[in-house]
């Protein structure tokens, strides 16, 4: 028989960035739960609202499948007796498997012969192993942050007050400490019914729809979407839309209702950003907005229940947000009557970090660092003055009334009072893309200005957050290091940059020492941030598809530069796809073995004695410059190709040459030749690290 099974959680109301993801680990759990009890099913579904988890499971099969297991027993030698009968080991063995002597048979298991049977295990009834399995289901769902209530020992998200479990129209009941069981739940919260009765799990979608709660995020959604849309056509625009937003009002509302407000037009005279950013981030408001992308007088914002009273609630939400604008209004006006510059000496009074100094001291190691890559990078005298000026503004806005007020500002209107105090394009968009990427997927800086001072930035930070010793750990990174390295990779690789890691930390470790008199183990510290970074740069090269062990190849030369190591990568594991490197890695293994015992790397051509050892060299300098030339190039595949020649000649050396003999001047020679093989191979890649 194909049943149907629901499980509600009821909770108070969830954050709404926390629905996702235990959306996510209920599935799994679920999913888990059945593979594990051998029950098929057909298909797991998934909802949510603000007060509530939900998990409808079609196809849901009767009871386990049976299990056959092989059962090992007693050692043959003390299963039968003399008389060739069943001792009390053996029958308290057949006793316990409920199985009779014609089940047992007898197999050798590590030098010893026992007694076994294949035993069948009758499965337990679906409804059993739900009332014995939903419990953990329920607590194995973790959140960012959790709580306990009432002087119970489960943790969760928000206190669970009510749980709906049903088989079909049969309750099944299990034990969540004390927590309610059964077939009642809750409608919405001030229009719907305190004690709703579900029936069956067929009826439970319509009968909380009637209590004005709509389950299926995804229709709420749609309602949501096409609702604010049509308002906004009514009045010539349409939604900016913002997926981030959308997906918040979703998991905040049980039962949508989109209702179009007014903006004074005195408002639509600030910058847009400045409008916008109260209505979305503080009041979750929608924008609406021109064919030309120009903001109308109007905004979507989504009640949490029916048309009722409408007019009343339209006025409150255009009374909230006017006083939010005008407040802003007033910050904008209020901050422009000084230049962006003013603000700057100002940042001497805001502690960044307690260890690190001042948003001033950070000012000032920003500008010097950017100004070093921006040297590193060859940029043209205008564009380095871009960053110079850029790196010096940017930080003003952060004491600014506006960004004071609207933290979710800051950098956006940086840019716009840069602007304003009439700086040119390029240093007012660098003081914005500082910030860029803010999240995963989030858009890159376009100037040259910008990127350079994002990397700047990020490292910085990085740097003096390792030298104080407070880098992330396990699950822990307050301060998104690892976010902010991430970006630094993306930018990079964007924009092509051929930049060294490893002088850029250095300097960035360097300016702590010097300008903040900061102590640490600088040697320890390089180290430690290389290898964060390193580990960054894995993942993501991971994600692109290239091998575990080309990136361990690459990485391994020593290179820092990040755009190189993928254009290496990339080459290296389309080589490997398309020819292989099975027959080689024998041969180069054992030459870096040897090679590592090589002391200076040059080679006595008077020393070379053996016929093999002439030849392996001789073929080596007739590859070298090829091989450096299409280094240069970046043609690291047809580098490698080249590299590959050397196969045979080496295998012919190690045939017929002793390698580690007594007299010290020839092993030293012979050392040296693999040794110069070796490090000429490592500006391609470290074949040792190569799997077959």
């Amino acid at each position: 028989m194909s049943n149907k099974y629901l499980l509600e959680i009821g909770v108070e109301e969830l954050p709404a960035n926390f629905i996702d993801d235990a959306l996510k680990q209920l599935y799994d759990n679920m999913k888990s739960m059945f593979e594990e009890e051998r029950i098929d099913y057909g298909d797991i579904k998934t909802y949510a609202t603000p007060r509530r988890l939900v998990a409808i499971v079609d196809g849901l099969a009767d009871k386990q499948r049976k299990l056959i297991e092989t059962v090992k027993g007693p050692a043959k030698k003390i299963a039968y007796g003399e008389d060739g009968k069943p001792t009390k080991a053996l029958e308290g063995f057949m006793r316990g498997q409920g199985i009779g002597l014609d089940d047992v048979f007898e197999k050798e298991h590590k030098g010893v012969e026992y007694i076994f049977a294949n035993v069948v295990r009758e499965g337990k009834d679906t409804s059993t192993v739900l009332t014995e399995r939903i419990p953990s289901v329920i607590k194995g769902i973790v959140f960012p942050k959790s709580m306990r209530w009432g002087g119970k020992n489960i943790r969760f998200a928000r206190p669970i007050r009510w749980i709906v479990s049903l088989l079909n129209n049969k309750v099944i009941p299990f034990e969540l400490e004390g927590t309610s069981v059964g077939n009642k739940t809750n409608g919405h919260r001030f229009l719907g019914d305190r004690n709703v009765i579900i029936n069956s799990v067929e009826e439970y979608m319509k009968v909380l729809e009637e209590n004005f709660v709509i389950v299926d995020q995804n229709k709420r959604r749609e309602i949501i979407k096409y609702g604010s849309e049509r308002l906004a056509k009514e009045k010539g625009g349409s939604i900016l839309y913002d997926e981030k937003l959308l997906n918040e009002v979703t998991n905040i509302v049980e039962y949508p209702t989109p209702i179009l407000g007014k903006i004074k037009e005195e408002y639509l005279r600030l910058p847009k950003d400045v409008v916008i950013t109260p209505m979305k981030e503080q009041l979750r408001f929608f924008p609406v907005v021109n064919d030309s992308n120009r903001l109308l007088p109007y905004f979507v914002t989504v009640r949490n229940g029916n048309k009722e009273h409408i007019d009343t609630v339209i006025k409150g939400n255009e009374k909230v947000l006017g006083a939010r604008l005008e407040d802003a209004k007033f910050f904008y006006y209020e901050d422009i009557k000084l230049p962006l510059e003013s603000y700057v000496e100002k940042l001497k009074d805001i502690t960044y970090q307690e260890k690190l100094g001042t948003l001033y001291d950070k000012t000032i190691r920003l500008q010097r660092l950017a100004h070093k890559i921006g040297d590193y990078l060859e940029v043209g005298e205008g564009t380095q003055k871009n960053i110079d000026r850029a790196a010096y503004l940017s930080k003003a806005d952060l004491v600014t009334k506006m960004v004071v007020e609207f933290t979710e500002l800051q950098g956006k209107i940086g840019m716009e009072y840069a602007q304003h105090s009439g700086e040119n394009e390029i240093v007012s968009a660098a003081i914005y893309e500082q910030y860029l990427p803010k999240f995963a997927g989030d858009s890159l800086p376009t100037t040259t200005a910008g990127s350079i001072i994002s990397i700047a930035d990020k490292i910085d930070s990085i740097a003096g957050s390792f030298a104080i010793g407070v880098q992330p750990t396990g699950s822990q990174d307050p301060y998104g290091l690892r976010r902010q390295a991430l970006g630094v990779i993306n930018i990079i690789l964007e924009k092509r940059l051929n930049l060294g890691l490893e002088d850029i930390i250095d300097y960035a470790l360097y300016i702590y020492v010097e300008e903040q008199g900061l102590v640490f183990d600088y040697k320890t510290v390089k180290s430690e941030i290389m290898d964060f970074f390193n580990a960054r740069i894995k993942n993501m090269f991971s994600d692109m598809g290239i091998r575990y062990d080309v990136i361990d190849s690459v990485i391994s030369t020593g290179i820092d530069d990040v755009y190189d190591l993928k254009i290496r990568a990339e080459k290296l594991n389309g080589y490997i796809a398309e020819k292989g490197l099975t027959d080689v890695l024998v041969t180069f293994n054992r030459l870096i073995n040897l090679a590592d015992k090589s002391v200076s790397g040059d080679v006595n051509k008077e020393l070379l004695m053996e016929k093999e050892e002439i030849e392996l060299h001789e073929a080596f300098l007739g590859i070298e410059d090829k091989v450096v030339d299409l280094i240069n190039k970046k043609a690291y595949d047809k580098a490698l190709e080249q590299f590959i020649t050397l196969k045979e000649p080496v295998d012919n050396f190690f045939d017929h040459v002793m390698v580690m003999v007594d007299d010290d001047d020839l092993r030293e020679n012979r050392l040296n030749l693999l040794g110069r093989i070796a490090k000429n191979m490592l500006m391609i890649c470290d074949l040792s690290k190569i799997v077959k």
